[in-house]
């Protein structure tokens, strides 16, 4: 897929920014510009990637005529103002998750999208493996009965240590939630995504290990603590969860349970789920994204291997290698932009978008302030209480 007359701005440089730029280079979108902060480290990076245009700020890369599309990977709390800033200026988004720091923005930025009629995305990749595409065309074709129980986990250990670091500790940039915001986003989406349930009530137990860590007196990159040499630093207490399990009330009746947790020795990055129906159940594991586990009772348990010639339709399209060909994390963001631009060269905005909108950012961030209210007040709390 090309189209040369569409061109790109990407805010952020980071551990994200990057993964967008080569996503979209893979499809032949012509990234044009990129913004970080500061004209300095803006020229450095734009060089390391070959980006021709470097900007200092993002109001700077936002204001620049002929670009249409921006793609924000900045940290969190910056995420609200730069995409109404987007918007107003006429352009398409696509917005790292969480799309704001709380559902009272988000409601503002969903209405702003409808009325500039701007296409909006929210970048839960993990959608766009083929296998999560397999299993929600297994479940809508009823291949499971009637959904049961949703359960899993989404586990890592790049924080397990009182030296780890990142801006996500500090709630004043990555927000209140910090575990079930950053990972637990992405099991809740995909597994509403796969099984079509909407979550009505929560009841969650937080647990903060780590109390107090050790903060840098310099800035550390996402992900890179673990290889950092010894560097100074200051006491830091720490507010937010290193672990949360939340029960979940579906609309239909089902009952799920999700753990997330930043601090699970030798779980990197393992996004996991069983959905148990009345007649099969499926299962995933992140970390082997090409498999998919179909159980029975009343027969030999299945073990599909990605394979386009095994694939319904629907998840066929986002396979891009034959059988016994991998696909992993960087291919979801290709898969996942394919759709968006698909959409935004076709031209009609009216049509039903297939991929995740700020709607679905919106119905995140209720989720998890729902989610906040109970580990809190130590109760269940209907997601309609959250405004």
């Amino acid at each position: 897929m090309t189209d040369r007359h569409l061109r790109v701005g990407v805010i952020g440089t980071g551990f994200i920014g990057p993964a967008h730029i080569e996503a979209l280079r893979r499809l032949g979108i012509d990234v044009a510009a990129l913004a970080a902060n500061g004209a300095e480290r803006a020229a450095a990076k734009a060089k390391e990637l070959r980006v021709a245009r470097a900007y200092g700020s993002a109001e700077e890369l936002i204001a620049q005529p002929d670009l249409d599309v921006i793609h924000i990977t900045t940290p969190n709390y910056l995420h609200y103002p730069q995409a109404k800033a987007a918007l107003l200026a006429g352009k398409h988004v696509v917005c790292e998750k969480p799309l704001a720091m709380n559902s009272r923005e988000s409601a503002e930025l969903l209405k702003i999208a409808a009325d500039t009629q701007r296409v909006n995305a929210v970048n839960f990749n993990i959608r766009f493996y083929p296998i999560s595409h397999q299993a929600r065309a297994m479940v809508k074709n009823r291949e499971l009965g009637d959904i049961y129980i949703v359960q899993g986990s989404y586990l890592q250990d790049w924080l397990l240590l009182p030296t780890d670091w990142n801006w996500r500790l500090e709630p004043e940039l990555g927000g209140e939630l910090r575990a079930v915001a950053d990972i637990g986003s992405h099991w809740l989406d995909l597994t509403t995504f796969i099984t079509g349930l909407q979550v009505e009530a929560v009841c969650a137990d937080f647990q903060t290990f780590l109390p107090v860590r050790q903060k840098p007196t310099r800035p550390v990159a996402s992900f890179t603590g673990k290889l950092q040499t010894a560097v100074e630093s200051v006491e830091q207490p720490i507010n937010t969860e290193d672990y949360a399990t939340v029960v979940l009330r579906y609309n239909t009746g089902a009952r799920g349970v999700m753990t997330v947790s930043q601090v699970s020795s030798g779980r990197k990055n393992r996004l996991y789920y069983e959905i148990n129906g009345a007649q099969s159940s499926l299962a995933w594991d992140g970390e082997r994204p090409n498999e998919l586990w179909i159980g029975h009772r009343d027969r030999p348990n299945e073990h599909l291997l990605k394979d386009p010639a095994l694939l319904v339709p629907e998840a066929r399209q986002y396979a891009s290698y034959p059988g016994g060909h991998n696909e992993g994390y960087p291919d979801t963001f290709k898969q996942l932009y394919t759709a968006i631009y698909r959409y935004i060269q076709a031209g009609d905005f009216t049509a039903l978008p297939d991929f995740p909108t700020f709607e679905d950012g919106h119905c995140s961030l209720r989720i998890g302030e729902a989610i906040l209210r109970s580990a809190r007040e130590g109760r269940w709390v209907n997601v309609s209480e959250i405004g």
